[in-house]
């Protein structure tokens, strides 16, 4: 069904170890607070739960997770800080594999829909969604909003990253809807740098909310980031609420 591209090990092997801000309490404390209150009492699915950035902190708070993870690699990684009775996960589409059960919280972090590379998945996975929630239930979408305000005419790239070590930009396909963030990593001693890109599709507020329509799910919330900030039209991101009806 999806057409998202696989982590390899070696990216997964490096994963956390990049992506240490995110990992950071500045980050995880207000992302792991708005999950937990949503989820009550109830269990929680991530969808693309990766290498646990999120959901093996958000299990120590309480809240039972589940997980669905496209690639064994990255699941390889969650699987040496926990064990798979503590917090299972499954490889598989996060728009079409399906799990035991009902779940209060659904939720998906950091772009990671965007990996999905159309239109029809992305309905498909607000529609997985909906079936594993229980009645009253919410999904959760954390997404950038597309920078196309900084394309002047003609002009393909926009810069989001530039830092000693790392130089990132992303280039847009406006007609197709997708972009590709390009990194170069200074890796190693000897100041040379990895290239990488990876394919997403961007998808607008708006957009998504007519997917959660079609889903059968009603938007409930939309805030700026995790700590409640106000969403503006100046928002880079945002993280939207939608729910199951009761």
């Amino acid at each position: 069904m999806t057409s998202s591209e696989l982590w390899t090990r070696e990216t997964a092997d490096r994963y956390d170890a990049e992506e240490t801000e995110h990992s950071s309490p500045a980050v995880l404390d207000p992302t792991l607070g708005f999950l937990t209150e949503l989820a009550g009492d109830g269990r929680a699915l991530e969808f693309a739960i990766g290498t646990g950035r999120v959901g093996v902190p958000l299990r120590e708070r309480g809240v039972p997770v589940v997980g669905i993870e496209l690639s064994e690699h990255m699941a390889a990684v969650l699987r040496r800080k926990v064990d798979e009775a503590t917090l299972p996960v499954t490889l598989g589409d996060m728009a079409t594999t399906v799990v035991p059960g009902e779940f209060a919280l659904v939720y998906l972090v950091y772009n990671t829909i965007s990996n999905l590379l159309t239109q029809d998945e992305q309905v498909e996975c607000f529609r997985n969604a909906a079936r594993h929630l229980r009645p009253g239930g919410r999904f959760v979408v954390e997404l950038g909003v597309p920078p196309l305000r900084f394309l002047p005419p003609g002009q393909v790239a926009v810069p989001f990253d530039v830092s000693e070590r790392h130089l990132g930009f992303d280039t847009f396909d406006l007609v197709q809807q997708v972009l590709v963030s390009h990194h170069f990593t200074r890796d190693g001693a000897d100041g040379a740098y990895r290239r990488d890109e990876s394919r997403h599709r961007y998808a607008w507020p708006a957009e998504l909310d007519l997917m959660a329509r079609i889903a059968g799910l009603e938007l409930e919330r939309r805030v700026g980031d995790w700590d409640g900030s106000p969403f503006t039209q100046d928002s880079a991101k945002h993280v939207s609420v939608w729910r199951k009806p009761v």
